[in-house]
């Protein structure tokens, strides 16, 4: 069975996305419910919400949303990665907020949408240390070039439990492994650091891939970081920009096909469970 640690959901009528205008195969709603459907068939059991980076405005109204569909009975939500904005002064208060909020697993703010010297700021490093003895993991969304800033947060908060999504958001269109496949090497040394399966079929060519071409960079990932820091994501709605989510999961099995029941338990669900306590 499969624990998805990444699901988004988009709900126009509910919230706001300013970048879903420039991304018009997304710019739709995708419901729990059209998702729900081929998870249940595909064997995933449980569901981490992950923020939408919607208007700043409605960052609480979307872990509001995301807990009311996770109280629908049989829901297969378990907790939110919420949107959060480390370089603003209210982080701090926004903080205590969430941590009496048990459904909010953590936090993400996605870096390659703004200027990198935005995870250099004083008040944003301030803000990642505070969440050292939280419970709470830190989402990085990086590209390849951006990945030393990731090294440099996991250095600065050794104590904060970060997650590496999409395996680094590779080029595979691009056939590009350098400097990724170094900088994953780097970033892999770090304790704190978990790395997320997640994403890749977006990254190739939707006409064109095979398992074969996921297959270096899927394998790099995992050998890098080992059985024990990986985890499985679906990406879902953006999944299916290559694909969609049954394929995703096809691929995935398929890339883990060799591997022993134990390494596959762990990176498909175990090592979430643990990561965030969950049932």
């Amino acid at each position: 069975m499969i624990i998805d640690t990444h699901l988004h959901l988009i709900d126009q009528s509910a919230l706001r996305y300013p970048w879903l205008v420039g991304v018009p195969a997304l710019n739709r709603d995708f419901s729990y419910e059209e998702y729900a459907a081929d998870a249940r068939r595909s064997g995933i059991e449980g569901v981490l919400h992950m923020e939408v980076d919607v208007d700043p405005a409605d960052i609480a109204a979307e872990t509001a949303y995301v807990k009311s569909l996770a109280g629908r009975a049989g829901s297969l939500l378990r907790g939110a990665i919420a949107s959060c904005r480390p370089e603003e002064a209210g982080f701090e208060t926004y903080l205590e907020t969430v941590k009496a909020e048990p459904f909010v697993k953590g936090f993400r703010r996605v870096l390659h949408v703004v200027p990198d010297d935005v995870s250099e700021g004083a008040l944003f490093r301030q803000n990642i240390k505070r969440l050292a003895g939280t419970g709470l993991t830190f989402d990085l969304v990086v590209l390849p070039h951006q990945i030393p800033k990731a090294v440099a947060l996991a250095d600065l908060a050794p104590d904060v439990q970060f997650v590496l999504d999409h395996c680094g958001v590779p080029d595979i269109k691009g056939n590009a492994e350098h400097p990724w496949r170094e900088h994953m090497e780097a970033i892999a040394k770090r304790p704190n650091v978990t790395a997320k399966i997640s994403g890749v079929v977006a990254y190739a060519d939707p006409a064109t891939w095979t398992v074969d071409t996921l297959r270096p960079y899927v394998e790099h990932t995992i050998r890098s970081f080992g059985w024990d820091r990986v985890i499985w994501g679906s990406d879902w709605p953006v999944c299916t920009l290559g694909g969609g989510l049954t394929t995703w999961i096809a691929a995935t099995h398929a890339l883990l096909a060799g591997t022993s029941e134990s390494e596959r338990a762990r990176l498909l669900s175990g090592n979430a469970r643990r990561l965030w306590r969950l049932n």
